[in-house]
């Protein structure tokens, strides 16, 4: 029997609403939900293909010890013992957990009771510290709390949509098509795209500020200067809601026009129109995101925005304010929990000796951690400095994703205990963890998460825990119990989000913004059946769409807003040795570290390998040719990535993307190069602003592969790895080339030693094709160059799934050219359908000339949209091209 459960997202912080319909078979298939109040039935990319991430291929299914299967007893004894004898020994602060944004709020919930109420450290920080502590250190100072002021209909409904270092097309695409779909329904509407790269998220804007890394603060000091000068603040607001402004003022006021565009490198022209147009329109939504927070100045970055707002008063009314949009599914959701270091439960304050007491009251625990704890980047420093002497890591990756990764790396190599809980076996984390915990995926998790909105929804299972696996509360509690510690005897998550709930409404009265005292008492079948809602839902309120702040009502003790003073950061940190500016984020199809989105072949189909991006003339500098490879190296580590060449990228400047691993390819870790440089307030790492040098790989030989079966054994400097429908798709370059071609696919591809290979040699060129088959069956290719491959890739992966009874045919793939039956799509652009470049441009060329008349044709954009920008893209090119 069929059945369709509703649940939410497991990627970004849009909180996406999904329908699972599970087959009698057994297969899974989703689609957006129609109802859900944050996406209306639309997914992206990643939301569409959730479906192929969620076999147990990969997955680890039991407890295991030092590699070895163990029982739950044996393990969670091990780990229990282990975190008292280090806290017997050291006291509390040598102990740790690093959480993550990928967890649900019950399990967030239960770490931190455990760290703070009765381990009493404060050693519980986040990987959400990487993406959005600023934001959270920028709303405390500035409102006396960590609150999102405003809600998701105000992009659709404001006149001016700033949009500070957010590739939202990329990053958050349902928002990016909701602000679309009202832009186009009211084109009077205006975007503007503050980044330092041309990104998709530009394919909508009426003006693109292309800023100098970390030129944000002097912008809005300078927007506020502005504001000011033009007489076109509120002060009535400012007089009765806020404090501070004199002294904000004074320190926007010192600095000069001038100085700004120094410090934006943007023309006065464009500058003067962006504060036209900020000065003159009242609804005003200013969205910002890992642009502005992954910043040594971050906090900085945004008081200086919500500067703005304050002094217009343009805050918590319909269609205006400022707005966060984090990155991870449930990274508000640890917000509310205190899974940051520096924060208490239910958005209380760990600094302040009312709340800790208030707090400790209420769990009945025997101490409550004194002061915050070590923020992430500090936490490994006291790993790798031996202060640290147990650490559990939960959900996350962070030997891939924190800055100096290897030396994070390093550190917890040399931990003395190490627990990982996960859902994979093998990730560049696991292989050093003493105790492996098998943990519950996405279909298997039942709980609740957060949006960037406030917006509280159900992630329900659709399927049955595999193997041994248990939720990471479960854990969590079952360690907890085994410490001696009461208050931990949870029989489900729907007890722990009671809990949670009542201490949101515990001694509140109105004085904390969170409080979903309405679901104090929620017993097990209303939480199965709870809809989305959105906090604050105090104990007998009406459930509405809720604001902040348009008639003041902060949270500091006068109930007043800060302005705050602030000034423009230091210099470039670039130098003659390391002269480029390295900036990493996300891309499109991709999430984190892969390990979900790695499994799926249709989202490695559109970008399947580590690149950087390069302007041409830093590219021609440098040495490095399109589609060659490039070497990036700062003081702390070095990668080797293919070189996407490309005017989108301002001069000086290489973007460089954040997910690929140890699994994926060969040396790519990117945050392995990122300093560990930290905003002061935040704690949050700087990976937008990294001084590096970069320079050519020299390759004696470039390959592309096709198998059948995952390749093995890869030793050459550059190699990286994608699922494909059938099998594998392999880039490589070697710096000294196999002395025998044939060997190396057998030994790589797993290829039997009865079957010869076609193919052909060119000793003047250095070209070399080899293809096996085992009958009609395609096990592998390889294209080798001596320069980057030009080979068919979409046609040649698709042979993977093709017959091969014609011998004509093998002998085509072997040459590595299609036959005119079967055109080459080109890359990947639509994911969702499969469709590539060379079909859309063969489109084009047949009258369809709009976005749309591409998608009647070809389907392509009509699903996610989220490729919709780059086909409008390739309309363009095409379309000036055939003026010229």
């Amino acid at each position: 029997m069929e059945t369709e459960v509703k649940t939410t997202c497991p990627y970004c912080g849009v909180g996406c609403g999904v329908i699972a319909k599970v087959g009698d078979d057994g297969r899974v298939s989703v689609k957006g939900d129609p109802d859900h109040p944050s996406n209306f039935g639309r997914l992206c990319s990643k939301g569409s293909a959730l479906a192929e991430t969620i076999d147990l291929d990969g997955r680890v299914l039991h407890p295991e010890i030092a590699g070895q299967m163990a029982s739950w007893d044996e393990a969670l004894d091990l780990v229990a013992e282990k975190f008292a004898d280090a806290i017997e020994k050291y006291g509390p602060d040598a102990v740790a957990f690093y959480v993550s944004g990928q967890l649900l709020t019950e399990d967030y919930y239960v770490a931190n009771k455990l760290m703070k109420g009765f381990i009493g450290s404060g050693n519980i920080d986040t990987n959400s510290r990487l993406c959005m502590s600023s934001s959270v250190a920028g709303h405390r100072r500035a409102f006396g709390s960590d609150t999102v002021p405003g809600t998701y209909e105000d992009l659709e409904l404001a006149d001016l949509v700033v949009l500070a270092g957010a590739n939202l097309a990329w990053c958050h695409p349902v928002l990016y098509q909701r602000i679309a779909a009202a832009k186009a329904a009211r084109p009077g509407m205006k975007i503007v795209v503050i980044d330092p790269r041309r990104t998709m998220t530009c394919d909508i804007a009426d003006l693109h500020l292309a800023i100098r890394p970390d030129g944000d603060v002097a912008l809005f000091m300078g927007l506020f200067e502005h504001l000011i000068a033009s007489n076109t603040i509120d002060q009535n607001y400012i007089a009765e809601h806020t404090g501070g402004f004199a002294e904000a003022f004074a320190a926007a006021s010192a600095l000069s026009f001038n100085q700004v565009l120094e410090l934006t490198g943007l023309p006065a022209m464009q500058l003067r129109e962006f504060y036209r147009l900020f000065a003159t329109t009242e609804k005003v939504v200013t969205c910002y995101s890992q642009g502005v927070n992954q910043s040594s100045s971050g906090t900085d970055k945004v008081n200086a925005i919500i500067n703005c707002h304050l002094a217009t008063g343009r805050i918590g009314r319909s269609g205006m304010g400022p707005f966060s949009l984090t990155g991870q599914p449930n990274a508000m959701g640890g917000r509310e929990v205190g899974g940051l270091a520096n924060m208490l439960a239910a958005h209380m304050a760990i600094e302040s000796a009312g709340d800790r007491d208030r707090v400790q009251r209420f769990w009945q625990s025997p101490r409550i951690a004194a002061e915050p704890g070590l923020k992430a980047v500090d936490m490994f420093r006291a790993v790798a400095d031996g202060r640290i002497k147990a650490l559990w890591i939960m959900a996350t990756n962070p030997v891939v994703s924190m800055p100096d990764a290897d030396a994070v790396e390093a550190a917890i190599k040399a931990c003395p205990f190490v627990v990982v809980s996960d859902v994979l076996r093998e990730t560049d984390t696991t292989r050093h963890a003493h105790v492996l915990l098998p943990s519950l995926g996405w279909g298997e998790k039942d709980g609740t998460v957060t949006n960037s909105e406030r917006r509280i929804s159900r992630q329900r299972p659709f399927f049955d825990a595999p193997g041994r696996a248990r939720a990471d509360w479960w854990q969590m509690a079952e360690v907890a119990k085994r410490m001696g510690f009461p208050g931990f005897d949870y029989l489900s998550p729907a007890d722990i989000f009671a809990e949670h709930a009542a201490l949101s409404a515990f001694e509140n009265g109105g004085n904390r913004d969170f409080d979903i005292g309405a679901y104090e008492t929620t017993a097990t079948a209303e939480y199965g059946a709870l809809q989305p809602f959105q906090w604050p839902q105090p104990a007998g309120a009406t459930p509405k769409l809720t604001r902040f702040f348009a008639d003041g009502g902060f949270y500091h003790p006068d109930r007043k807003a800060r302005f705050v003073a602030i000034e423009p950061p230091a210099g470039n940190r670039t130098d003659s040795r390391f002269p480029l500016t390295l900036n990493t984020g996300r891309i499109r199809d991709h999430w984190h570290t892969m390990t979900r989105t790695g499994k799926s072949p249709r989202l490695s189909g559109h970008i399947a390998e580590p690149f950087a991006e390069i302007h041409p003339r830093d590219a021609i500098e440098i040495g490095v040719a399109e589609a060659s490879l490039v070497e990036i190296e700062s003081p702390h580590g070095k990668v080797i990535v293919r070189a996407l060449v490309t005017e989108r990228q301002a001069r000086g400047s290489l973007f460089v993307p954040m997910h690929w691993n140890d699994q994926f390819a060969a040396a790519a870790r990117i945050d392995a190069v990122v300093a560990p440089v930290t905003d002061p307030l935040s704690g949050q790492p700087a990976s937008k602003n990294v001084a590096v040098r970069a320079g050519r790989f020299r390759a004696s030989h470039y390959c592309f592969a096709v198998s059948a079966a995952k390749p093995r054994y890869l030793d050459s400097p550059y190699w990286a790895l994608a699922r494909t429908n059938g099998g594998w798709r392999t880039e490589l370059a070697f710096d000294l080339a196999p002395d025998n071609w044939v060997g190396w696919c057998r030994a790589t591809f797993d290829i039997p030693t009865d079957l010869e290979p076609l193919g052909y040699a060119d000793q003047a060129s250095g070209d070399l094709r080899l293809a096996f088959f085992d009958g009609e069956r395609l096990l592998a290719a390889l294209f080798v160059a001596r320069q980057p491959v030009a080979v068919a890739r979409s046609w040649a992966i698709s042979q993977l799934t093709a017959e091969h009874t014609n011998l004509r045919k093998r002998f085509a793939l072997a040459a590595g050219r299609p036959g005119a039956d079967k055109p080459d799509p080109g890359a990947t652009v639509c994911s969702c359908f499969g469709v590539g470049v060379n079909q859309i441009v063969a489109a084009i060329r047949g009258g369809c000339h709009s976005v749309e008349a591409v998608g009647k044709e070809l389907k392509a954009g009509t699903n996610c949209g989220s490729c919709r920008a780059e086909i409008g893209g390739i309309i363009d090119g095409c379309l000036a091209a055939a003026a010229e």
